[in-house]
Parts: C-alpha cells; structure tokens; sequence
C-alpha cells in the first residue's frame, strides 16, 4: 500500500483545479468563501453526483479462481455539462436542513422511547435492568467469543460512562443521596440513542412487542430494526456527514403492509430500502404516535419539494429513494 502522495493546495488552486475539470464558476470570490468556510473535501462529496462516468468497462477480478470479468463503470474527474459549483452548494444547503429537521424529529422519538423502556421494566423493579433474569437470553447471557462478554455487560458499561458523564443536577442529587444504581426512570435520563435502542434490542421478546404495539406494529424485532436504522440516520446528522443520496447498509425490515400500508412502494425496490427517505417516512410514523399535532410532517414536505433544480445532471429527490407521487402520502 502507498501512502497519501497528493499536495497541500491553496484554496485557489482547488477552485482552479475544479474549473479545469469543468465545474463552472460565475462568482470566484465568493466560491473561493465558500472553500474557506465548509472546505473542499465536504463540498467533494456534493458535486461528486456532477461528475462524468466512464463508459462500460471489463475489470479481470484478481486473485480468485477461476477468475471472472466484471463488467463496470468508473467516475472521471471531469465534471457533466452544466454543472456549477452553486448547484453543489444550493445541493449542500437543502443536506443541513434536512439534517436538522431529522435531528428535531429523532430527538422527540428518542425522549419518547426512553420513557417507554423505563416504564416497562420499572414497572418489574426498579432495577431491572441490572437483572439479567428480566432481559432476553441472548443480550444478558450469550457471550461474544471475542471479549468473553454479554452484550448486557458492554451495555451497562455504556451506561455507567454516560452517568459518571453526565452534568445534570438532578443525576448528582441522586447520587448524592442515594448512591448508585439509579432507579431506571432516572438512569433513562442519560441515554443516547444508541443506548436506548440496544436496551430495547435486549427487552424480552414479549416487552418488544408490547412497546412496538405502541406505535402500531406487531413485531418488537421489526421496530427493534427501525431504531437500529435510525440511531445510524441519528449519527449521520449529529456529525453533519451528507444524508440525502446515502447509502443506508444497515436496512430496516418493513412491517406488514395491512400495519403500515404506506410501505407498499418500498417492497422489492432495492434502492429505495437502501436510501435516507424510507427513514425519514419511518420518523414520520413513530412522531405521529409521540407528538400527534407535530407539524413536522408538514416542515419535511415543504423541504424536501425545495430539492434543488439538477434536472440537467439527471438528479432529483429520487436519489434519496422517494418514489413517484411521494407527495400524496405526507
């Protein structure tokens, strides 16, 4: 493997480098702001889609026998007719909106959830979910060959960082005067989202139905894939990474179609299961059970029909997975 060869470069080389590539620019001053302000290698991942594809190509794979020819296509550094490097920034706008308002959304669901999972189990103990009789087999007892450890065990570890962590008057006062465990009403407090969705995953199976019940589907695995999937969407906010055209590799399973018949588009349509808007219609249905008079719903519409104009390099609200008359069903 050799190592990074490419030289540093002034934010003027790389606008000049862009234009010789064919990435149109009407306004250098402030394009070369822009380069100051967000930076090439986040605006990279927005003009990217402008970019040119190879024709079809043979690749030979290499060190597997027998060896197979794969037909491909490659990305050239030159840029598609009329690209602009405006269109890169209006695509790289609408991204940090969409972003924010998922993050408004998942925030609700996620204050929701803690209060569902500590309601349960605080119903049994007030403890319970130190008790790994009280979880499911597989989270508090199956152990990871490579650690020796339960999951159960990893998560509370979690648990304890983010309590010795945390900042908040009314987690000191109890500490103060009653010590450690925290009651799990109180302890649900310190949870991020990776931390509730795990807990949920190690529920009992008829726990996980009961809370997924909740919110309209019957299989507590189901809904234990949806929070997986948007602890992932979660994160890609949180660290402003792009959302719009991702690929989402850890998929949620749809629920039945007479549960939620507004899946019906997604069944077999392997770009659109692998897309963020899938994700944004799964906040949608777990907001209308947390905050019915949201007007979220309303807000990510009018958003996402502001897409940016990119007809002329062939993209549009597709890319996220939205299908054909998306419209009607917000």
């Amino acid at each position: 493997m050799s190592g990074y060869a490419k030289p540093w470069m002034s934010v003027d080389d790389q606008l000049d480098q862009l234009t010789r590539r064919g990435l149109a620019v009407t306004d250098r001053t402030l394009a070369l702001n822009y380069l100051s302000r967000i930076g090439y290698y986040r605006l990279s991942g927005y003009w990217y889609a402008f970019r040119e594809r190879s024709g079809a190509l043979l690749l030979l794979d290499r060190g597997k026998k027998p060896r197979k020819l794969k037909v491909t296509t490659v990305t050239l550094d030159e840029f598609k007719v009329g690209a602009t490097f405006q269109n890169a920034v209006d695509l790289y706008v609408f991204d940090k909106k969409l972003r924010l308002l998922t993050l408004d959304a998942l925030e609700r669901i996620e204050v929701g959830l803690r209060v569902d999972i500590a309601y349960c189990l605080g119903a049994r103990d007030a403890f319970a979910y130190l008790r790994p009789e009280l979880l499911h087999g597989d989270f508090s007892s199956k152990l990871d060959p490579r650690t020796g450890l339960s999951r159960h065990h990893d998560w509370m570890g979690r648990q304890a960082k983010l309590i010795a962590r945390s900042k908040e008057d009314f987690i000191r006062h109890c500490k103060d005067k009653y010590g450690l465990p925290l009651p799990i009403w109180i302890a649900a407090e310190v949870w991020d989202f990776g931390t509730m969705s795990t807990l949920y995953s190690g529920l009992q199976e008829t726990d996980q139905d009961a809370i997924a019940a909740k919110y309209g589907l019957s299989n507590g695995r189901v809904f234990s894939s949806w929070l997986r999937s948007l602890n992932y969407l979660r994160n890609v906010c949180a660290h402003h990474s792009r959302l719009w055209n991702r690929n989402i590799v850890d998929q949620p399973k749809l629920p039945y179609l007479a549960e939620a018949p507004w899946v019906q588009p997604f069944i077999g349509n392997a770009h659109a299961l692998a897309r963020c808007y899938l994700l944004l219609r799964m906040t949608r249905h777990l907001l209308d059970v947390v905050n019915p008079r949201s007007t979220w719903s309303q807000r990510i519409k009018a958003h996402l029909l502001s897409f940016p104009e990119l007809s002329h390099l062939g993209l549009n609200i597709a890319g996220m997975g939205a299908q054909p008359g998306w419209e009607a069903d917000w």
